[in-house]
């Protein structure tokens, strides 16, 4: 197997003949520890992955401190396109030899191109393109397991050599060596949509050094950040419309929650919809808790950039209110506090009333950890004050809820906060307070009328049911008294 690996390298001519025959029988046992330095005479111009024209026939094992300054282009483009043999790494024992023969070469690019001060030309960009494109771009296999849950993380056996490949890469795209014009042909949009495409691996080490990349070419080649910005859009209009499958949504947030920090003012209409048909709608998925701080960051952005966005986001996260879930409510919860703090008081009054019905629903939740989050708005200052100014419209959709926990709420700590909430507001205006208060008695004065009324109602019906005689198919009321059974 090692002699048909080596047999894809580009050989030299008659004057390495000779050596390079050595190399190979030596290969069958172990690799020499001095290759034999190439000859700077005639060689030949064949090769397994490169035209002759780009690459010259130079040995790949050969150090890059045994040849000439002229010649390490060509002996770089002769190691890239070694690197571009694949193994397969479901076993460990297999072709060991040759993998480690691999990764030692992999370790001598990166070192090279880290260190070296030689300007890439074009054959070198593009074999470096290539050799990437195979290693890094593959199918994953279908998950069975949902995407987002607590599950152990899965990691790639064949990871260390594919992290060498991308610290190769990243190396490669920020060095200064590199011509952003020239590598933008290669670098193209069929290479970033692949890119993209590794987002989806199970190993979070893989998206790690995927985010990373992708950061660094949106920085470098600008030509091409319309395009990823509408290709990370894709994949999120994918994921919430279609499969709610994705292993890389976070950390596709985390690379957009960079780029929403750089936009310019006025914001523009396309950053603008992607907020209202992107994030806002990300919400809604069953996996948001696995990918929510980064997308309350990139929401969060937006409303700094431009506050009047405010009252877009509440909107939006009241039409996609999780009313079952309670760990979501909580979530929520957190990011309405976020998004109100930054808010004016023209845009928080545009909002403030279905947003304090909702709040008022959470207040009064049997879940404490609803309701005490609920509760916690009311320690933020920012918030407190946007409610002393418009307290004539919160108040009385508060009390209410307010007093209803006061009266039976089972679990002491929201109480507690409950009763300071309530004093807080008694405090802001007395007079306000005690009008809700009085309004407050008087439906619950009618409600109990109401209650007794129907109570007396039922009553009638019932003795004047036991009254009638039973006769033919006429229906019966059956009281509790008469269906009860002694357990």
């Amino acid at each position: 197997m090692f002699k048909q690996f080596l047999s894809k390298l580009p050989r030299k001519s008659s004057k390495s003949d000779s050596a390079g025959g050595e190399l190979s029988r030596s290969s069958s046992g172990s690799i020499p520890s001095a290759p034999v330095r190439s000859n700077s005479g005639k060689r030949t111009s064949s090769s397994a992955v490169f035209p002759s024209s780009i690459v010259a026939g130079i040995e790949p094992l050969v150090p890059f401190k045994d040849v000439p300054n002229s010649e390490r282009l060509n002996l770089f483009v002769s190691k890239v396109s070694l690197c571009c043999f694949t193994f397969d790494f479901s076993h460990q024992s297999k072709n060991s030899i040759e993998k480690d023969v691999k990764r030692q070469t992999l370790l001598e690019l990166l070192d090279f191109v880290a260190f070296g001060d030689v300007k890439f030309t074009e054959p070198a960009v593009l074999a470096m393109c290539r050799m990437c494109a195979v290693n890094l771009f593959r199918v994953f296999p279908p998950s069975h397991r949902e995407k987002g849950d607590d599950n152990e993380p899965m990691f790639d056996p064949a990871w260390p050599h594919l992290q060498i490949v991308y610290d190769l890469l990243l190396k490669f795209i920020t060095s200064p060596c590199l011509d952003a014009k020239l590598a933008k042909r290669y670098l193209d949009h069929g290479f970033i949509v692949r890119l993209l495409d590794l987002f989806d691996s199970d190993d979070p080490r893989e998206r790690e050094c995927v985010k990373t990349i992708l950061h660094r070419v949106y920085g470098k080649f600008m030509v091409h950040r319309p395009f990823i910005r509408k290709s990370m859009s894709n994949i999120f209009y994918r994921f919430v419309f279609e499969t709610e499958n994705h292993s890389g949504i976070a950390e596709l947030l985390e690379v957009f929650g960079s780029i929403v920090s750089g936009f310019a003012l006025p914001l523009k209409e396309e950053h603008k919809m992607f907020l209202w048909r992107v994030l806002i709608p990300l919400h809604k998925a069953k996996s948001v808790g696995s990918y929510f701080q980064q997308l309350t960051y990139c929401v969060t952005q937006f409303v700094e950039k431009e506050p009047k966005l405010g009252s877009v986001v509440v909107k939006g996260l009241l039409k996609f209110w999780p009313v079952t879930n309670s760990q979501k409510e909580v979530m929520f919860l957190g990011e309405v506090e976020e998004v109100v703090e930054g808010m004016s008081v023209v845009e928080f009054r545009k909002v403030m009333v279905p947003l304090f019905l909702r709040v008022a629903c959470c207040v009064n939740s049997c879940h404490f950890q609803v309701s005490e989050r609920a509760l916690f708005l009311w320690n933020n200052d920012q918030i407190v004050n946007l409610i002393a100014h418009n307290r004539q419209d919160i108040l009385p959709i508060m009390f209410t809820a307010l007093e209803k926990n006061a009266e039976n709420h089972w679990n002491q700590s929201v109480l507690n906060l409950t009763l300071n909430v309530r004093k807080m507001f008694g405090e802001m205006d007395e007079a306000l307070f005690m009008s809700c208060h009085a309004r407050y008695q008087e439906e619950e004065a009618k409600q109990c009328s109401v209650t007794e009324k129907r109570k007396e109602t039922w009553a009638r019906l019932e003795s004047a049911a036991s009254m009638k005689p039973i006769t033919g198919k006429t229906a019966v009321l059956v009281t509790p008294l008469a269906t009860s059974i002694a357990c």
